[in-house]
């Protein structure tokens, strides 16, 4: 009796170490401020939605500046997010550009939010197979408007949980997109409909899936739950993590987007 109950419990911690191993890794990358306060606040949205990502079980968020300094970080990542500077000019750096289409090829998700969707117009190509969409000003524009935020394809994971509503952001317009792009949000501006989030799955890699999403310009905007949700169900859906039927648990306290004192 006492073999069988030790080999019980031997097993038992082998299966609850397999399940820590089987985490599902998810990378968020920031870059240095760049724009008034209030705006375009990178690392604190990045810990933010590390806060609602984490609220899905079975999930593990690291979080960094720019890229990994030890590339192996990036072991079984399954999803790199960017809310960044142009995330292609990183990613697709010489000094970076063999790894990350490496892993591009290997099937790990990519998320981009706002600026991060742009490149230069010479890493265009690659990094619109990468994220299937690209923005760059010009040719792309930009517009601060308030436009309801309208849902394309209403079966896509990336919309459960929430509802079509009006928003004021900072629209990007005119992108361009791959030809397997699924756009899956768009507003009205200049009475002209602007995809604002995009989904692809690659195909010239290993079932890797990517969304990109124009929006996130302010802060206040990451204090409105659907918003939110939008956004994690994204990322979920890329690091190939059902995602419940009535969208992720994205809750958070005021004190968890209520941002520090700005410094002088």
């Amino acid at each position: 009796m006492r073999l069988s109950l030790a080999v019980f419990a031997a097993v038992a911690f082998a299966s609850f170490a397999h399940a820590e191993d089987e985490k599902t890794k998810i990378l968020l990358c920031y870059t240095k401020p760049d724009h008034p306060y209030a705006t375009h606040m990178y690392e604190f949205e990045c810990r933010l939605l590390a806060k609602c990502l984490e609220q899905t079980e079975g999930i593990e968020t690291i979080i960094v500046q720019d890229w990994p300094e030890d590339e192996a970080t990036l072991e079984g990542v399954k999803s790199i997010v960017y809310y960044s500077r142009p995330a292609g000019d990183i990613v697709l750096h010489p000094a970076r550009r063999d790894k990350f289409k490496q892993l591009m090829k290997d099937g790990v998700g990519l998320v981009c939010i706002h600026w991060a969707t742009g490149s230069n117009e010479a890493n265009a190509p690659d990094w619109t197979a990468a994220l299937g969409g690209w923005f760059k000003r010009p040719p792309c524009g930009l517009k601060t408007t308030t436009s309801k935020l309208t849902q394309t394809d209403v079966d896509h994971p990336v919309f459960r949980g929430w509802q079509d509503y009006d928003l004021r952001d900072e629209f990007y317009l005119d992108l361009r997109f791959h030809e397997d792009t699924q756009p899956l949000m768009t507003v009205e501006v200049n009475g002209k409909q602007q995809v604002v989030a995009w989904a692809i799955e690659r195909k010239d890699s290993d079932a890797g899936r990517s969304f990109g999403t124009t929006l996130g310009h302010f802060h206040d905007n990451f204090q409105i739950p659907s918003f939110r949700r939008a956004i994690v169900n994204g990322i979920l859906w890329t690091a190939h993590v059902e995602v419940p039927e009535g969208g992720a648990p994205v809750k958070l306290e005021e004190a968890d987007w209520t941002l520090p004192p700005k410094s002088n």
